[in-house]
């Protein structure tokens, strides 16, 4: 799933070097730029969303669901940042077949940017025992993961980092700084939002990544994201509930049995792109069929035991606009939905 690849580093670049390398990696689009808004928003205004803002060293922290008690503007909001402010979102309440649920939708005109080089959970922060997994905005100043970034031909130079964490505990500073340097970026740059998978603001973010985990399926069975052209889809807000492996199994799996992505698209041959996109739903895992939570422990709560081909919306659209052609794969699984949130 991982290729090794060879990525610039800044420290071996000279100022005139860096600019021409950004000018040439679509820097014109800065993830972290263009979110500096909505986080000046979030700082006038922070009990709109529900959020409690702490200083450390400079470092702004925005807690949505730690202590604080979050609300759906904060997971809206969150979906937005994580998309870099290249992406729009609304909540509204859906039907999938005779079961409602509150649903977010998403859509972006700049999908491979938004998504990949910026919602996607791609960092894996480890600092001595603290651990956690960072979206949005500062992974594309810090290349993580660099083969992804190599192969959107995308990374983003900016004075401001902007990172979500998904996680229950606060992180020392230590850990905050190793977030900075990764960035390099100034202490007082660095704008970090933590939200456990356990609270309703996680729950939306989750759902809220549809459109990231359509356009990473796609790319993983050989299309190339950057000829995505628009992104657009809708997944149910899993119910909330207080511990982080069952939470971890809903959010999942309002993604894997009730995502819907569309996207439109600009290629050249119809046969492979219908090939393609009979390959990206969730029901070709041979683990398809059971809570996520079910499968997780059944692997032993092992990520890597889990059939890959699972992390995928259960239905895809796609609009080829060279030719006019529209494919369709998938299909709502509501049985498994149900299962999933029902008391047991």
């Amino acid at each position: 799933m991982k290729n090794s690849c060879d990525s610039l580093s800044k420290s071996h670049l000279t100022h005139g070097e860096l600019n021409e390398e950004a000018n040439r990696m679509n820097s014109h689009y800065s993830v972290n730029n263009n979110t500096m808004p909505i986080i000046n928003k979030i700082i006038d205004n922070p009990e709109k969303y529900g959020l409690i803002i702490e200083e450390s060293q400079g470092i702004k922290i925005f807690d949505a669901g730690i202590k604080a008690k979050g609300s759906y503007q904060a997971g809206k909001i969150l979906t937005e940042i994580c998309l870099g402010g290249y992406g729009s979102t609304n909540i509204s309440m859906i039907k999938y077949n005779d079961l409602e649920l509150p649903s977010i939708q998403v859509y972006t005109d700049l999908p491979s940017i938004a998504t990949l080089g910026s919602q996607f959970a791609g960092w894996r922060i480890k600092v001595h025992k603290y651990q956690a997994i960072g979206s949005g905005p500062a992974r594309a100043l810090a290349l993580k993961p660099k083969e992804l970034y190599k192969r959107i031909d995308y990374r983003d130079f900016s004075d401001n980092a902007i990172i979500v964490l998904e996680t229950a505990k606060k992180p020392s500073i230590e850990v905050l700084q190793y977030i900075s340097n990764e960035c390099n970026v100034e202490s007082n740059k660095l704008f970090v939002f933590l939200v456990p998978t356990s609270c309703l603001a996680g729950s939306i973010q989750v759902s809220g990544r549809i459109v990231e985990t359509g356009l990473h399926k796609l790319m993983e069975v050989g299309f190339n994201p950057n000829n995505a052209v628009n992104g657009i889809g809708y997944a149910p807000i899993s119910p909330v509930h207080p511990t982080f492996i069952e939470a971890m199994g809903r959010t999942n799996d309002m993604i894997l049995y009730g995502g819907v992505v569309h996207f439109t698209v600009k290629e050249e041959k119809d046969k492979e792109l219908k090939k393609l996109v009979e390959l990206v739903p969730s029901w070709n895992s041979k683990d398809y069929g059971k809570p996520f939570s079910e499968i997780f422990k059944k692997a032993g709560y092992d990520f890597y035991k889990i059939d890959p081909a699972l992390f995928a919306p259960a239905v895809i659209t796609i609009n080829n606009i060279n030719t006019g052609s529209f494919f369709t794969a998938g299909q709502i699984n509501t049985d498994v939905l149900k299962q999933s949130i029902t008391f047991q």
